[in-house]
């Protein structure tokens, strides 16, 4: 990572984390007072379990594949995936296989 004036630039997000054996990363990117970066690493068959956010988030596949459950839809999602969530709307996510996504939360304003 680097930090400029007006910038911040990660330029392999991937190396960022390693995916454990067995488990499930998360590190916190980047957050200011607007939006939270959140890298996450899956191994194959980890997951988080159904939940809501309060605010509007950003979900971005780096690597592998996941299986999005987003309200009563579910997309598997690859790299170059792009989903938006709306506040509250209940999602989970499974590794289909080793993986690595962003999630960047949106506060209001």
């Amino acid at each position: 990572m680097s930090e400029g004036l007006a910038a911040t630039v990660f330029r392999d997000v991937a190396a960022e984390v390693e995916i454990p054996p067995e488990g499930t990363l998360s590190r916190v990117l980047y957050k200011d007072d607007r939006i939270r970066v959140v890298v996450f690493a899956f191994d194959a068959g980890q997951e988080l379990t159904a939940h809501t956010a309060p605010v509007a988030a950003v979900i971005e596949v780096v690597s592998g594949r996941l299986r999005l459950s987003l309200g009563d839809e579910s997309h598997e999602a690859a790299p170059g995936s792009w989903v938006h969530m709306e506040p509250d709307l209940t999602h989970s996510v499974r590794a289909l296989e080793p993986s690595v996504m962003l999630l960047t939360m949106l506060r209001g304003g």
